[in-house]
C-alpha cells in the first residue's frame, strides 16, 4: 500500500526551512503532497495561485518525483483524508512551535485518529527562519537572501516595492 504524507502550510513565502522539511519529509513516504492553504489569521503577501506556483517551482528544483503540490481551503484532516494520507508532516523550529503544534495535533487527532502527525526538527542552521520574519525584514529593506532562494527573494522584493515598502 502506498504511504502518502501531507505537508501543509501557507508558504508565504516558501523558505529554505520549508524546503529542508520537504526534502526530508519526501524520504519518509511514497508520495508527499504539499498542501498550500490560506490561514485566515495571517495576512498573505501573495495570493493562493501565486503561492502554489512558487511552491511548485521551488519543489521542482529538488528533482524528487514523489512530491505533488495541491492547494486546499478546508480543515487539514479533511484534506488529508481526501488525499488518502496516513501522515501529516509538520516542521518544528523550537519550543514555541512545539507548544502550538502539540495542541493542534491533539485537536486533529480528535477529528481523525487515522492520520498520524510526524514532527521534523528544522536543520539547526534554518531554525530561526519564519515566513513572517522574512516578510518583515524585506518590508524594512533588510537582506533576506540567507532565508529564501534567489527567485523567491526577487518576488518578495518586487511585492514589497509594489506595496510602497523599502525593498532590500
Amino acid at each position: 500500500m502506498k504511504r502518502i504524507g501531507v505537508y501543509p502550510g501557507t508558504f508565504d513565502p516558501i523558505t529554505l526551512g520549508h524546503m529542508d522539511i520537504i526534502a526530508r519529509g519526501a524520504k519518509l513516504v511514497d508520495e508527499l503532497i504539499i498542501g498550500v492553504t490560506t490561514n485566515i489569521a495571517k495576512s498573505p503577501m501573495f495570493n493562493d495561485d501565486e503561492r502554489i506556483a512558487m511552491v511548485k517551482r521551488e519543489v521542482a528544483a529538488i528533482g524528487n518525483s514523489n512530491i505533488r503540490v495541491v492547494g486546499f481551503n478546508s480543515l487539514l484532516m479533511d484534506f488529508a483524508d481526501a488525499q488518502g494520507a496516513a501522515v501529516v508532516i509538520r516542521g518544528i523550529r523550537g519550543v514555541t512551535d512545539f507548544e502550538y503544534e502539540y495542541q493542534l495535533t491533539g485537536m486533529n487527532r480528535q477529528l481523525n485518529a487515522r492520520v498520524e502527525t510526524v514532527f521534523l526538527m528544522a536543520d539547526v542552521s534554518l531554525q530561526p527562519i519564519a515566513s513572517r520574519l522574512v516578510k518583515e525584514i524585506a518590508l524594512y529593506g533588510g537582506d533576506i537572501s540567507k532565508f529564501v532562494t534567489p527567485k523567491i527573494r526577487q518576488e518578495v522584493i518586487a511585492r514589497v516595492e509594489q506595496s510602497g515598502g523599502k525593498g532590500g
